[in-house]
């Protein structure tokens, strides 16, 4: 009875669905916002949402697991860690080379993390929560990425570890500075949030590193409303990165399991009594950054979609470049040598000799409704929050501070058409033409 009321249910939601998203909306230019970024939802999705709710899962369990698990296998990586935002997995990933269980491999306050000035603030903001020092580099223009030589000069005495972001999904030349990781004994941290399905040399990015981190938040190319993922094929880092995220917790039990280990009340640890129950020992200065079955179940449905996604963002990037190339006063994008891109978005920048600025083309086009995003936060060294922060800077960071002047990027994700990228082409010409 109750299955067969859940079914009948669940038919519902398909039909509220169909009646809610009938088809696609004509597309009308100038009136119809072409945003950015966004989540690409279906019926799949409303339902595995529901599903989820009528079987109250409403803490982390089987469906997180089953998420973790089937992530892990996607993206060649033997553990995942589900947390509640991509930000989290980032402060996850820096805060687990920590551990005192790492002996002298662990990062201490004061190391220096080598990383890139131009992005977004949750690839930096870990290093300085962990007391470590960030050693900023600077970027090439065209692909918006560092490369090994910059990173290579930036390394001191103190260097520890080197954290970088895919930049909107082009990769950067990983597998030098892998290379250059392991020469010199650093932790590599893959911020692969933006750069889901991306490669370079035909390995999936988030493969290079010892920790890599991705986002659900609905502009990334799965969503699961908020929540992040770290990944790991290291064993002891991913052991030790879910105890970080389960509030320091020693207990390796799934929430709702007991004494999987037979010794709950056995073990002697810290100067506790002996015997002391194991699922209230903390062998970590930990957080909990969790997130939920109701959540996960979603993630699950998109993942099922990933090929598709990845393959939108493709094409619709390359019907961009291919419409603009050639058109005087705008840098265009170009893929790293030897990669293959799952963009996040496409990225513009205004020459210095264009006779136009950002804000000229950027008013034009969000008059048009075609909606526009800078790279992030630009120059990372000048915003108030880090002014005055330990830090070191190595060599210049002009690009850095010319992309914060003159850069922007428009959206490719799956929601966009054809027809759409047709009409921001033309809008594009339209006003290069006019000026």
């Amino acid at each position: 009875m109750v299955d067969s009321a859940r079914s009948r249910l669940l038919e519902q939601v398909r039909g509220y669905h169909d009646a809610q998203v009938p088809g696609p909306t004509p597309f009308v230019p100038g009136q119809t916002p072409i945003l950015s970024s966004g989540a690409v939802l279906d019926a799949d999705d409303r339902e595995a949402l529901v599903a989820a709710a009528l079987d109250m899962r409403i803490a982390s369990g089987s469906i997180t697991a089953k998420f973790e698990s089937s992530l892990a296998r996607t993206l060649k990586r033997r553990k995942a860690v589900l947390t509640n935002s991509g930000s989290s997995a980032n402060l996850l990933a820096l805060s687990t080379l920590t551990s005192h269980e790492l002996g002298d491999e662990r990062l201490k306050p004061g190391d220096e993390v080598v990383t890139v000035a131009a992005g977004f603030p949750t690839t930096v903001n870990p290093i300085l929560q962990n007391g470590l020092v960030p050693v900023f580099v600077d970027i090439e223009l065209g692909t918006y990425n560092t490369t090994a030589d910059r990173v290579e000069e930036a390394i001191s005495p103190r260097t520890r570890a080197i954290m970088i972001a895919h930049t909107l999904g082009n990769p950067f030349p990983v597998a030098e500075i892998a290379e250059l990781a392991e020469r010199h004994g650093l932790f590599l941290i893959e911020d692969n949030c933006d750069a889901v399905g991306s490669t370079y040399n035909g390995r999936l990015t988030g493969t290079f590193g010892r920790f890599s981190t991705i986002s659900f938040y609905p502009a990334h190319h799965l969503t699961m409303g908020e929540g992040g993922m770290l990944l790991s094929s290291d064993i002891k880092l991913a052991k030790l990165a879910k105890s970080f995220r389960d509030w320091g917790r020693d207990c390796w039990c799934e929430p709702g399991e007991d004494d999987r280990c037979l010794k709950r009340f056995e073990l002697q640890l810290g100067t506790l009594p002996e015997g002391y129950d194991h699922k209230y020992v903390f062998s970590e200065v930990g957080y909990n950054l969790k997130s939920t079955d109701i959540q996960a179940a979603l993630g699950l449905s998109q993942l099922a979609k990933l090929p598709d996604f990845i393959e939108a963002r493709k094409r619709n990037w390359r019907q961009l470049r291919e419409g603009l190339d050639g058109l005087p006063g705008l840098l265009l994008p170009e893929a790293t040598p030897g990669s293959d891109p799952s963009w996040f978005g496409f990225i513009i920048t205004v020459l210095p000799d264009a006779g136009f600025d950002v804000p000229d083309i950027v008013g034009y086009l969000e008059d048009r409704k075609i909606r526009t995003r800078r790279l992030f936060a630009g120059n990372l060294t000048r915003h108030p929050a880090y002014i005055g922060r330990p830090q070191r800077i190595v060599g210049s960071l002009a690009n850095s501070d010319l992309v914060t002047e003159r850069t922007f990027w428009i959206g490719v994700y799956p929601g966009i058409t054809t027809e759409m990228i047709e009409y921001v082409i033309g809008t594009l010409k339209e006003f290069v033409a006019s000026h």
